[in-house]
């Protein structure tokens, strides 16, 4: 499962680290939906949880998720 966010959610996240050392990784689908992965979301749900979470990425607690669908790419020859 991933989370599906806005142009302006994946723009916020850019350079945002969810645990002090990783940072947000948005990739675009097959859909062109802007996503972050279920490791990203559940780690945040877990720190709103603990109520230790930044006010600024709270927005992450009510995505919705769906299926990842990779974008497919062409490889270069």
């Amino acid at each position: 499962m991933i989370a599906i966010l806005t142009i302006q959610q994946k723009d916020s996240l850019i350079g945002q680290t969810y645990d002090g050392v990783c940072y947000f990784n948005p990739i675009e689908d097959v859909n062109s939906n802007f996503v972050i992965s279920d490791i990203e979301y559940y780690y945040c749900l877990g720190l709103w949880y603990l109520d230790e979470l930044q006010l600024d990425l709270q927005f992450i607690t009510t995505l919705s998720l769906t299926e990842y669908q990779p974008k497919i790419t062409t490889p270069f020859i």
